[in-house]
């Protein structure tokens, strides 16, 4: 008898661009008979894509009302709901970065960063029920959630787990998994951009955006035990950018950019590239040296949905009028509503226009992709694809 694989759902960070994976995972319940539990018996995440794992796995008794909850929030969107965008909170933050980078004493006791996260928190407790995680364990829903954050003392990438009991942490170069309580500071710790949001403090150490640092973002599903991982990304550099000749100096925005997206991007295309690598070598080797092997050798399926970044940079410039005036001055000031900068407009412009777009681009390449996604789930088609025109 064939045992049944082992799903996990991988959720990369990427700020507001996170309303995409929403999009998706609605097109992949729709596959699904009504009032259906989650497929995934693990379920990773990131920065955002780790605020939307946690989603859901609290509600992983049904996924249709996990998305529905998802979609809701990030379709209503506003960016004061993530970060202070009133003249008083920007002004505070600003003049405060200032001086300590001036002065050097005063972020000691307390954060400094570019903006102010606290509405993020109270969002959190307000929509997140993280205690419902216990009773998704113990009623069989689910083996594991893992948010990942990185320590900015150890500089390890740590993936903090909440899981059944024969789960086991793990070590690695720099990548090491601890068993624990999740909360609300993991998700923000996981969130926590590096200068633009403050770090958070858990046990030890501070931590910050869960993709800095994270070189191999898969590993954390492998380690709780899948065989099989669903990747949903927050953008792709496929195809391959032609280089230009320039003549201006990069703006702030597209040096933050490029940065982001070497954490964001870079990392995990990098991780699935090793890992198909890895797949096609142990395809190579007899079935019965494997069996022989000192450890046990194991070919993993992955699917990976991830957004172009051009195209979602494009639909960041689009909405940038929907930014609140004050943060839209900074922006402006840095260069991001430039094509070169929009990178970094396209991880911090949480209004719901452009949430809404980026969800209905996931839908529609979730829907694209239904054949591959029927076959991931081992299911049989329960309706036809739709012709579908995709215009990016």
């Amino acid at each position: 008898m064939n045992q049944e694989p082992c799903r996990a759902l991988l959720l990369s960070g990427g700020g507001a661009r996170a309303a995409y994976q929403v999009g998706v995972l609605k097109a992949l319940a729709e596959l699904l008979p009504a009032n259906a539990p989650t497929p995934f018996r693990i379920i990773c995440g990131t920065s955002a894509g780790g605020l939307n794992a946690a989603g859901v796995a609290i509600n992983a008794d049904n996924l249709k009302s996990a998305v529905h909850q998802l979609e809701h929030i990030w379709a209503n969107f506003r960016t004061r709901q993530v970060y202070r965008t009133d003249l008083p909170g920007v002004w505070a933050c600003a003049l405060k970065f200032v001086a300590t980078l001036l002065i050097g004493r005063l972020g000691r006791s307390q954060g400094v960063s570019l903006l102010d996260n606290r509405p993020l928190r109270h969002l959190l407790q307000t929509h997140l029920a993280l205690e419902r995680l216990d009773s998704m364990l113990s009623s069989d829903y689910l083996d594991a959630l893992a948010i990942s954050a990185s320590g900015y003392t150890s500089g390890e990438s740590v993936s903090f787990f909440q899981g059944k009991a024969h789960l086991q942490g793990w070590q690695r170069s720099r990548r090491v998994g601890v068993r624990t309580q999740l909360d609300i500071e993991h998700l923000m710790a996981s969130a926590a951009i590096p200068v633009i949001f403050p770090a958070v403090r858990i046990n030890r150490e501070f931590f910050g955006d869960g993709a800095v640092r994270q070189l191999a973002p898969i590993s954390p599903a492998l380690h709780l035990g899948a065989d099989r991982v669903l990747v949903i990304g927050a953008g792709s550099q496929s195809p391959r950018r032609t280089r230009e000749q320039v003549s201006h100096y990069p703006s702030i925005a597209q040096i933050i950019g490029h940065v982001m997206a070497s954490s964001f991007v870079d990392s995990l295309e990098g991780d699935l590239e090793r890992l198909n690598r890895v797949n096609r070598t142990i395809s190579l080797i007899p079935e019965e040296v494997r069996q022989r092997a000192e450890f046990q050798l194991k070919s993993v399926q992955v699917l990976n949905i991830s957004p172009p970044s051009q195209v979602v940079e494009r639909m960041a410039l689009r909405h940038v009028d929907a930014l609140p005036s004050t943060i839209r001055m900074f922006v402006t000031g840095s260069g991001a509503t430039q094509r070169s900068g929009a990178g970094v407009l396209s991880y911090l412009l949480f209004e719901a226009e452009y949430c809404q777009a980026l969800i209905e681009l996931g839908y529609i390449d979730g829907r694209s992709r239904q054949a591959e996604l029927l076959e991931f789930l081992d299911l049989n088609p329960v309706q036809p694809l739709a012709d579908l025109v995709v215009n990016h």
